[in-house]
């Protein structure tokens, strides 16, 4: 069986899978995140690929097809690189057969990538360059409140009067959360606010992209923010769209987990073509 990596590098995460791919057959070898910080991120990620590798007890000679998606085009080791909307979309049917489309929620941006029972691409939408509707905005207002980023989504859930904040601009937004702070609105309050803005721009990209049912898979940092996925399905009911937005333990490595399935893809056309050795 050939043996596939997958590499996103991101904004504020790289994600690094290894997978053993054989026809429908997928067996996961392993997978890291590293945050970058202020780190080098092709540096980090060179030292995540190697570690990764160790702890699998493989090499890099033993990697057949090395693919990078997201920011990783640059990557001098890789052997293709794949847009981000199709790995996303790619891994987000690997994680959920069910589900019809991407609900990617970055550090940056939101997007929905609409999608075949294969994972290929129909139709996308991205929110606008203003940052309100993203995960870094979230956590900068969660680090405004003293919140940990692992605990906004337990504390959204937990409110009971929510105030909601600016879906338009960042910046209006965050003084919308001083003012609520100043008025001693609770952290849990001003949260689910949030979530129910940030809701309401991804809703709005669903409708435009054609998607009104069926399953959707959340990707990406947000998709294991359990208050805005909730907020999120709360938005479909109000909505009246027969859409369940859906999240995996894995689906923050839905662009890595993409990018090795669509390499194993490509490895196996390129040794049909007679470019490549077959992996043994």
């Amino acid at each position: 069986m050939p043996i596939t990596a997958g590499i996103d590098v991101g904004t504020g995460l790289i994600k690094v899978v290894l997978l053993k791919v054989e026809g429908d057959k997928v067996e996961e070898l392993g997978k890291a995140t590293h945050k970058i910080r202020q780190r080098d991120p092709y540096k980090l990620t060179e030292e995540a690929y190697d570690g990764l590798l160790k702890e699998a007890g493989k090499a890099r000679a033993d990697v057949d097809y090395c693919a990078t998606t997201g920011e990783g085009e640059s990557i001098p080791f890789h052997t293709g690189h794949f847009y981000s909307m199709t790995t996303h979309a790619r891994g987000a049917v690997y994680l959920d057969p069910e589900s019809r489309a991407a609900l990617d929620i970055g550090a940056l941006h939101g997007r929905v990538i609409r999608t075949d029972e294969r994972g290929k691409v129909l139709d996308y939408k991205m929110t606008s360059q203003c940052a309100s509707g993203s995960g870094q905005f979230l956590e900068n207002i969660a680090r405004y409140l003293g919140v940990a980023q692992d605990e906004i989504g337990s504390l959204s859930l937990k409110s009971d009067e929510p105030e909601i904040v600016s879906g338009i601009c960042a910046v209006l937004a965050e003084t919308d959360v001083i003012n609520m702070v100043s008025r001693n609105i609770s952290s849990a309050n001003i949260l689910k606010g949030i979530h129910i803005s940030m809701a309401d721009r991804l809703s709005k990209l669903l409708k435009q992209t054609g998607v009104s049912d069926g399953i959707v898979m959340a990707t990406g940092g947000l998709a294991l923010d359990v208050g805005l996925i909730a907020t999120l399905n709360e938005m479909m009911a109000k909505l009246g769209l027969k859409i369940e937005v859906r999240t995996h333990p894995e689906s923050i490595y839905a662009g890595a987990l993409g990018a090795a399935l669509w390499g194993a893809f490509r490895y196996k056309k390129l040794v049909e073509l007679g470019h490549l050795d077959k992996a043994s």
